[in-house]
């Protein structure tokens, strides 16, 4: 089994590697490749995913293309490899179905967070508060209980890395009240019509994050969207609530983690082949699912 781990594209370094995506910066426009490598507990693990990069990618337009649908702006200039840069032709093959040409714009440092079900950091606040991100719940409900209606709860994205649950007071004491309001309207419309679809293709999804930015002073949807790195996808016909769902992403590999004796620092231990097949076995279910397509 093999994956992209870094990128070198036109003999050049990427401006920019997160732990994902490496990103090529061409002034007003934006190359972003998505690579095979894959994150747990904020370490880059030394063992790529194979394709996930590209179903990363293709998940995303397949989203993006519902947005054009539902009015809903984005960054995505294209995802035709045909018509990138011509600097970067040479690497159309490399390019593959794990890269898009997307607009510059200047990001908005909130984490848009919309949930549907209680689970994840949600369920733990629960537990503790009855409230999530602040938000007060009704009492009484369990772990993976569908929500009365979907919340947004906002997370600021700080300089290590970690993403901190914020309340929608304290994101609009971060960024105004206004913007705040278009983040969270905006949120809540493509979680609630991206569900439905989901949920016709028999998946569930629990929750899911979404990054705005502002061009020529207008919010768009930037980054990836409704992935299995961005959201948490469950089987409707597994679905119970009371307890943990299996999810259609990368849990199988932290999993695996939790057993062994690490200290969750880097460098972060390599995955045994089995794990890596599980893994990407759940990333595949999820575009296929979702989709209906193979890859």
């Amino acid at each position: 089994m093999s994956g992209l781990l870094h990128t070198t594209l036109a003999g050049r370094q990427p401006d920019h590697s997160g732990k994902v995506r490496d990103i090529y910066d061409l002034g007003d426009a934006l190359l972003l490749v998505a690579s095979d490598r894959i994150s747990a507990f904020d370490c880059i693990l030394p063992r790529p995913i194979p394709a996930k990069g590209r179903i990363l990618t293709r998940l995303t337009n397949f989203w993006l293309d519902h947005c054009d649908r539902i009015g809903l702006r984005h960054h995505r200039l294209t995802a035709d490899e045909a018509q990138f840069p011509a600097e970067f032709q040479a690497s159309r093959a490399d390019l593959a179905g794990r890269s898009m040409y997307v607009r510059k714009c200047e990001p908005i440092l909130v984490e848009c967070v919309a949930r549907g079900y209680l689970a994840g950091s949600g369920w733990k606040e629960y537990r503790t508060d009855g409230t999530v991100c602040g938000i007060r719940l009704p009492a009484g409900l369990r772990e993976s209980d569908q929500l009365p209606e979907p919340i947004f709860t906002p997370a600021s994205k700080e300089s290590d890395g970690h993403d901190i649950n914020i309340s929608f007071e304290q994101c609009v004491e971060r960024i105004g009240r206004e913007l705040s309001e278009t983040l969270r309207d905006a949120t809540i419309q493509l979680y609630r019509s991206a569900a439905e679809l989901a949920r016709a293709q028999g998946v569930i999804i629990a929750d899911t994050k979404f990054e705005f930015g502002i061009l020529d002073g207008a919010v768009i949807l930037i980054d990836e969207i409704l992935t299995p790195d961005s959201s948490r996808f469950w089987d409707v016909d597994e679905y119970a609530p009371g307890r943990g769902q299996r999810s259609m992403d990368k849990q199988v590999l932290r999993d695996w983690l939790e057993t062994l004796d690490w200290d969750k620092q880097p460098p972060a231990p390599a995955p045994t082949d089995e794990v890596v097949a599980l893994t990407a076995a759940r990333y595949h279910e999820a575009w296929r699912r979702i989709t209906g397509r193979d890859l």
